[in-house]
């Protein structure tokens, strides 16, 4: 066995360090002497060596041992799987995990490098701890790193021991997958999955944005769902992702866009029915069908109105569900209509997990391309993609041999038909002046004093638009421990069922970012089948005006519209 000591390094604490970053320095806060700790994440750039030191500082700190997936690989869903499933030969489980990503956003030397830290339950640490870790940040004076303990081999499973001042440290590496696929399959019912990917009718195509995905991708579809391997695309995770930005949208995730048909400069004769992609560490997804976009808003309610029919782990009802503020109320409508609890949380996915760990919420979702469930406590892309695969097998099951399958173009429309549309756009004003962004929001809150006058207001705008009924600063209270989160976002709510929803986020040096939120409702039948733009021209038309956004920011356009 290798023996190591531990030296003790000076350091110079660093003021203005953002929450969540400084985990490097702070396992012993964070893990009891003894325990197991989960490190792994989506394989970007430095995530090799971060492990290194994490593994070094962590047999330093007392830490008695860590999990590895082979190759640094593990999404930040199966990290939390792995801390709510995985036990060891020896009976151990995870305490907590640091998971090495930037989420969506491009990897590589010149781009984005992350830490995040998940506790016991599987999710990410709670404001209450990353506070702590930042205020040692300004403190700290000094860490201890195991600097002569021999780099590790990641890339093959198997467990290495260690001695130190305090006994045996290991490193066990695993496999990346097991846990994650055995999870999935207790879930869905990968038999009759199988039966509708097997379907001569049926195409399908997941892209992975050389993410973490593809680590997954495989496994899942081809070997256990027997997709063809060709329906893969871009499943070998890489440093950089391939050169490029692995956010699964209508912008980012340009191969698959094209594959499914929606880029009308690459015109495709028969695309395949069914399109997914997810992010760098897979929690995000997009979903598609044959030339069609589903909107997260849209993908998490339908998912709430058939989970208990389509997905065995539902089957004996849902427990409640819950949406992000500035997501659509398509999930409201869903939670109405079969009489479940429904929650509006504040942006971030630790709300959900307090709802999940007090059995009050089975789905959620998020319209930044996030939905999960209680299975762990992370939003998950490839368990979106499940849920997906498995609504279609319902809506199928008779007709699998047929010529006419159902599709996910059909589902949609039928929900629209059943449960009415929320036409649904996001405007983005990035880098705008943080003095500008700032008085815009206060003139917004100005406003909210008097309604008759901002329905006037309105009327002079766009007279057929519905009445403001409420308006508010979004202020959340949490159900199960009363914590109260304040000034969420600037709401105003349409008599219609429609929303104007205004964020403010990064007011540092660099600038700020805008988010405007704008959805129409419809439940009319005879007019959810047009044009979301020409649906939202009337309320865009009313929150640039309303919000004197070209006057406060000198923006004419948004700098990104998703």
């Amino acid at each position: 066995m290798v023996m190591f000591k531990v030296t003790r390094v000076p350091t110079t604490p660093i003021d203005g360090q953002k929450p969540g970053t400084s985990g490097l320095r702070k396992k012993a806060y964070l893990c009891k002497t003894g325990a197991t700790l989960v490190v792994s994440g989506d394989g970007r750039y430095y995530s090799k060596d971060a492990i290194q030191i994490i593994i070094k500082m962590s047999a330093a700190n007392g830490v008695r041992r860590v999990w590895v997936g082979q190759n640094g690989l593990l999404s930040t869903p199966a990290v939390s799987a792995v801390i709510r499933e995985r036990v060891d030969a020896n009976g151990f489980k995870a305490s907590g995990a640091f998971i090495l990503t930037a989420s969506h956003n491009p990897g590589g030397p010149h781009e984005d490098f992350g830490i995040k830290y998940n506790m016991e339950n599987g999710g990410p640490a709670p404001e209450a701890i990353t506070d702590k870790i930042y205020e040692n940040t300004k403190t700290i004076k000094e860490y201890f790193i195991a600097e002569d303990l021999p780099d590790v081999d990641i890339s093959a499973i198997g467990l290495t021991s260690f001695g130190g001042p305090e006994g045996q440290f290991d490193v066990d590496v695993f496999d990346s997958a097991s846990d994650y696929v055995k999870l999935m399959k207790s879930i869905f019912d990968f038999q009759s999955i199988q039966k509708l990917l097997a379907s001569p009718n049926f195409t399908f195509c997941f892209d992975a944005l050389h993410g973490v995905a593809g680590a997954y991708a495989n496994r899942i579809f081809v070997e256990e769902l027997g997709a063809q391997e060709s329906s893969l695309l871009n499943c070998t995770p890489k440093e950089d992702f391939g050169g490029g930005h692995p956010d699964p949208n209508l912008t980012y995730a340009k191969e698959l866009v094209a594959r499914m048909g929606l880029d009308k400069s690459k015109p495709q004769k028969d695309p395949p029915e069914f399109g997914a992609a997810a992010d760098g560490d897979a929690d995000r997804n997009m979903v598609l069908g044959k030339r069609f976009f589903v909107t997260p808003s849209d993908s998490v309610a339908i998912i709430a109105a058939n989970a208990v029919q389509a997905i065995p782990y539902f089957s004996a009802g849902l427990k409640g569900v819950a949406r992000s503020m500035p997501t659509s109320a398509a999930l409201d409508v869903v939670a109405k209509h079969l009489n479940l609890k429904f929650f509006e949380v504040p942006t971030g996915w630790k709300f959900f997990g307090n709802l999940m760990d007090a059995g009050m919420c089975s789905v959620c979702g998020e319209e930044s391309f996030g939905t999960g469930s209680d299975h762990i406590r992370e939003k998950d892309g490839i368990w979106a993609v499940l849920a997906w695969l498995s609504i279609l097998t319902f809506k199928n099951k008779e007709n699998l041999d047929g010529k006419n399958l159902v599709t996910v173009e059909d589902i949609v429309r039928q929900h629209w038909a059943t449960f009415g549309r929320h036409y649904y756009t996001r405007y983005d004003y990035e880098n705008v002046d943080a003095g500008a962004a700032k008085e815009l929001m206060a003139n917004l809150v100005k406003l909210q004093s008097s309604l008759p006058e901002v329905n006037k207001i309105i009327k002079g705008i766009q007279s057929d638009v519905s009445d403001v009924v409420q308006a508010d600063e979004f202020e959340y209270k949490d159900p199960v421990d009363g914590s109260i989160s304040k000034h969420q976002g600037i709401r105003y709510l349409f008599k219609d069922g429609s929303r104007l929803v205004f964020r403010l986020s990064g007011t540092g040096s660099e600038g700020a970012t805008i988010r405007l939120y704008i959805e129409q409702y419809e439940n009319d039948s005879s007019k959810t089948g047009r044009e979301s733009s020409e649906a939202l021209a009337p309320l865009v038309d009313v929150a640039l005006n309303l919000s004197k956004m070209q006057e406060f920011t000198g923006r004419s356009a948004p700098t990104v519209i998703t």
